[in-house]
């Protein structure tokens, strides 16, 4: 009992210590993206930036950290799930750094308190699951809210508002199926991040090429090797690969309604550092408008557990458990089909000695409960003496 509980306080305190390194390395990294793309306005090159950095350096570091490789799998399995994880994931990465690119970090993380309102549509779209009315009810503090911080955003961008409600649809699409995908493949969540990471960066390298590889070469920052815009955008690369093994991390270790729950105090966290460190302006209307989403997501995350708590069982099982007496098929061999019965009946109608002695001799043909690796004793010789 007393391993148990230092087991779960050894367990929860990785997991606040893991939360507070994702909030950290995810605010740096939102603040430093934001100012890589006001000199640098290429939210696909960041992309590919980022997706090079998870490509390149899990290999080297999983195999390093000795972490486990993964099973090769089905090819319809893959084809199914894996492909369009990849293309979620690269979907949400483009149009995250748009919306950041766009609008300041705190406006696009308001609007990415949104992801219960896409968890609900997605999760009854795909699995046809139903939410009870109390869950319902706790996305209008999230809808009211990013509503009234869109109105009052001074520096509003309707690009970046529809990029911001895209990559939340696809980060809600990928905690949806990263989880199944884990459970189903017994993959690790490292490897199937680095697993994403490479079928991205296959997908979205031709993409990159036709769209903005040119205009990336003419830039003054890559044609004059501005060392300060280069070492802002590797810096980006090694942040975002290190807070995606956080969050796939932490992912792993919890289960998705505390998985949310983190990730909105991290969104707490994220729009204050940059508020404080950017200074983008904003009035007392649009903070409010904030507040009130991200109190609505977790409304959200108590109406969850409210709701999973009515589900359980009330009833108590009874302590009197009643025995049904065995009949005579049961005692049959399922391996030589003799029938086991009449030697327990000898033993309940012949007397029992004074002292009990347990044959210690193996029968020469070695068949024993442990030899043949059945539950029953295949020998007529062993005795099967209960006291």
């Amino acid at each position: 009992m007393l391993g148990g509980k230092r087991t779960s306080s050894r367990h929860v305190a990785v997991v606040l210590l893991m939360c507070l390194f994702w909030y950290v390395i995810s605010s740096s990294n939102n603040v430093i993206g934001k100012m890589v793309l006001n000199e640098f306005p290429f939210p696909m090159t960041v992309t590919l930036i980022q997706l090079c950095s998870i490509t390149l350096y899990s290999g080297p570091f999983f195999n390093l950290w000795r972490i486990r490789k993964y099973q090769d799998i089905p090819r319809s399995y893959y084809m199914r799930l894996i492909v369009p994880l990849a293309i979620g994931k690269l979907l949400a990465s483009v149009t995250s750094h748009i919306s950041l690119w766009k609008v300041p970090v705190s406006y696009a993380h308001t609007v990415k308190a949104t992801m219960p309102l896409f968890t609900v549509v997605l999760t009854r779209l795909f699995f046809g699951e139903k939410q009870p009315t109390l869950v319902y009810l706790s996305l209008l503090p999230i809808i009211t809210g990013v509503a009234i911080a869109t109105v009052t955003e001074i520096s509003f961008d309707m690009l970046g508002l529809i990029s911001a409600l895209i990559s939340t649809m696809g980060f809600s699409l990928q905690n949806i199926f990263s989880k199944k995908v884990l459970k189903d493949t017994g993959i690790h969540h490292l490897r199937l991040l680095h697993l994403l990471g490479k079928l991205s960066l296959f997908i979205f390298l031709p993409l990159w090429l036709y769209v903005d590889s040119l205009a990336v070469f003419r830039h003054s920052a890559i044609k004059n090797l501005d060392y300060r815009v280069i070492a802002l955008l590797f810096t980006d690369g090694v942040l975002n690969w290190m807070q995606n093994i956080i969050a796939f991390s932490v992912l792993s270790l919890v289960t998705p309604l505390t998985y949310a729950v983190a990730s909105a105090s991290k969104r707490i966290f994220v729009i204050a550092v940059s508020l404080l460190i950017l200074g983008n302006p904003v009035t007392w209307v649009n903070c409010l408008g904030m507040t009130l989403a991200i109190i609505g997501v977790l409304c959200y995350n108590r109406a969850k557990q409210i709701s999973k708590a009515r589900e359980l069982p009330t009833h108590t099982q009874s302590n009197h458990i009643k025995y049904t007496p065995l009949n005579d098929n049961y005692y049959r061999s399922p391996i030589n089909g003799n029938v086991m019965a009449n030697g327990l009946h000898k033993m309940q109608t012949t007397k029992a000695p004074t002292t009990m002695q347990m044959p210690m001799t193996m029968p020469a043909s070695g068949n024993s409960l442990l030899a043949n690796g059945s539950g029953m004793p295949s020998g007529s010789t062993t005795r099967l003496l209960f006291v």
